[in-house]
């Protein structure tokens, strides 16, 4: 990667003037006026070099261009014809501008690569489980799920992208008060769907809280559920828990996501309450009736690990999980996504692991995010006020469809066009943003084919492949062959509006893709999507691309390497890409 060389003869130059061991940082100037690439290493050094930062870094760039008389910048033979000039600026600061040379071979290989162009090995041989979604059964899939969902895929997509082997998990509390609410709820007031369950479990809830004898009474079908000792409840549950996953399949199906694992509380509260009891007296002690992780041994605060009818809460249940999740899968690390209303049980809960299996403990990540709102506010399946995850789907999907409604399509084709679009245009919405911050869902902007949104993105993908699919009759073999054998990309010097702008963003996606995985922070793809986008949108406005006499060929050329990058950044994001819109 040109950003290390770069990095390297900085460095050697700085250790021809006296500084071993240099931290050497680049960045990309926010204004392409000055450079593709900025280092600040003169104003770093210059004291401890006794010179002034102006000073220190025309000496290191002179310590560059005399690297070598066939490379007028910098050592190795291609980047003398790749790096177009370098200069000090301002205080001290070194900018570096590649040449068009160098621009023309990354769009050659984005060609080349295709849906490998920003793949890596970081994580090469490693085995990883991420852990998302998680929709209890017997309870809605609410809008909350969608954020869940949204954040766990583009992480497994950007960590598999990296190099590692990805298995998918969904781990559901198919047991538990909830279930014991909903199946109450469910014998008062029957049904069939998972509407009627979600009523079910809000009639229940209510009931629980307003009187004493049916809260008894639901505390003792919470029993019988998890021990399983009646049959009429359990088939009441076994029913409700068929039609719940059901209806879940249906949505992930939607949303682009296939689960390798289920996991189950059912199956996890056995062991875990097994684990707690194994480690009563050295982990785990007794209090007021219930055993409890306490705070002298977390540092935090105290937990309760089983209850006082003795049975496992979430955080026995998870000890439990941990374990099975590890035998049916050997990773080498789990990503856990959920929302940040659990932060501080899942420290106290990874304090406790740290106890049990410290191994597992040491490879687990604990990834939080805010609530999805809409702008009538928070909602609560507790109180029969949720907010569905299709209700948000199908309503976008609506809006879209009414934009669409005048393309030249047929009735199944925009059908098609407006879910993906819908889709598109929740998930970006999630992920545009850092992750860990609440988000209030706004309808116009989510769907705008302009700005700052999934379908802006979409449809700057399918302006590219319109372009192409005109463009393929009538050019040179060297842009028909995208994998340009025996042939070079010629690139002339091309005149504004985008054109020259778009190639010096195009060769960053492997950086930007390496840093997302990094940090497990998706919105940097995001960020950049939009960046290129605005660049090919503009030059598309200005020039044109298809009959421009000799620069036609280099001009499809990039325009395929811009559907590339931005085919390969909405992959990662999990957003679809219509060809048409």
């Amino acid at each position: 990667m040109i950003t290390e060389e770069i990095k390297k003869v900085i460095g050697e130059a700085l250790k021809a003037l006296g500084v071993d061991n240099s931290e050497v940082s680049l960045e990309h100037p926010k204004d392409l006026a000055h450079g593709d690439y900025s280092t600040n290493v003169a104003l770093q050094y210059a004291k401890e070099l006794k010179m002034k930062p102006k000073e220190l870094a025309e000496k290191i760039l002179k310590g560059l261009s005399l690297k070598s008389k066939d490379s007028p910048w910098i050592g190795s033979p291609w980047m003398g014809t790749w790096m177009g000039k370098a200069e000090v600026a301002g205080a001290g600061f070194i900018n570096f501008y590649l040449s068009k040379e160098f621009f023309a071979e990354q769009v050659k290989e984005i060609l080349e690569k295709k849906d490998d162009f920003g793949r890596n090995e970081h994580c090469a041989g490693m085995r990883a489980l991420v852990e998302y979604t998680q929709p209890n059964p017997f309870k809605e899939f609410h809008i909350g799920h969608l954020m869940s969902n949204a954040i766990g895929e583009a992480i497994a997509r950007i960590t598999a992208f990296h190099g590692a082997e990805v298995k998918r998990a969904c781990y559901q509390g198919d047991v538990g008060l909830h279930v014991a609410k909903a199946v109450y709820g469910y014998q008062k007031l029957g049904g069939k769907t998972i509407t009627d369950w979600g009523k079910a479990y809000a009639y229940g809830s209510e009931m629980y809280e307003s009187y004493e004898d049916i809260k008894k009474e639901i505390n003792e079908l919470n029993t019988k559920i998890f021990e399983q000792s009646d049959n009429t409840v359990n088939k009441i549950y076994q029913d409700g828990k068929k039609v719940s996953l059901e209806h879940f399949e249906g949505i992930y199906k939607t949303l682009g996501t296939k689960f390798d694992y289920y996991f189950f509380e059912s199956e996890t509260g056995v062991l875990g309450k097994k684990l707690v009891e194994e480690n009563l007296g050295r982990i785990f002690e007794k209090s007021e009736g219930a055993v409890v992780f306490p705070e002298s041994k977390s540092g935090l605060h105290t937990r309760v690990f089983l209850n006082s009818q003795g049975l496992p809460t979430y955080e026995a249940k998870e000890l439990g999980l941990a374990k099975i999740k590890y035998e049916k899968y050997p990773y080498d690390f789990s990503v856990v996504i959920t929302g940040n209303e659990i932060n501080e049980y899942f420290k106290v809960l990874l304090k406790a692991m740290e106890f049990v299996f410290p191994d597992l403990a040491k490879k687990t990540k604990h990834l939080s995010h805010g609530m999805l709102r809409l702008p009538t506010g928070k909602m609560s399946s507790r109180k029969g006020g949720v907010i569905t995850g299709e209700w948000l789907i199908e309503r976008v999907k609506k809006m879209v469809l009414e934009k669409v409604k005048e393309r030249e399509f047929s009735d199944i084709e925009k059908e098609k066009v407006a879910e993906v679009v819908a889709v598109g245009s929740i998930k970006y919405s999630i992920l545009r943003q850092q992750v860990g911050g609440d988000i209030v869902f706004d309808f116009d902007k989510s769907i705008s084919f302009e700005g700052d949104s999934g379908p802006y993105l979409q449809y700057s993908y399918a302006r590219a492949c319109s372009v192409l699919r005109k463009g393929t009759s009538s050019v040179p073999t060297l842009c028909r062959d995208t994998s340009l054998k025996g042939g070079t990309v010629k690139a002339p010097p091309l005149k504004g509006g985008g054109g020259d702008v778009l190639p010096r963003f195009l060769y960053r996606f492997p950086e930007i893709v390496e840093r997302a995985g990094k940090e497990y922070a998706p919105h940097y793809i995001a960020t950049y999507l939009i960046e290129i986008a605005g660049a090919f949108n503009g030059w598309y406005a200005k020039e044109r691309i298809l009959d421009a006499g000799d620069e036609t060929a280099y001009r499809l050329a990039l325009t395929r390497a811009f559907a590339q990058v931005m085919k390969n950044g909405l992959w990662l994001l999990g957003i679809a890409t219509p060809e048409k819109m």
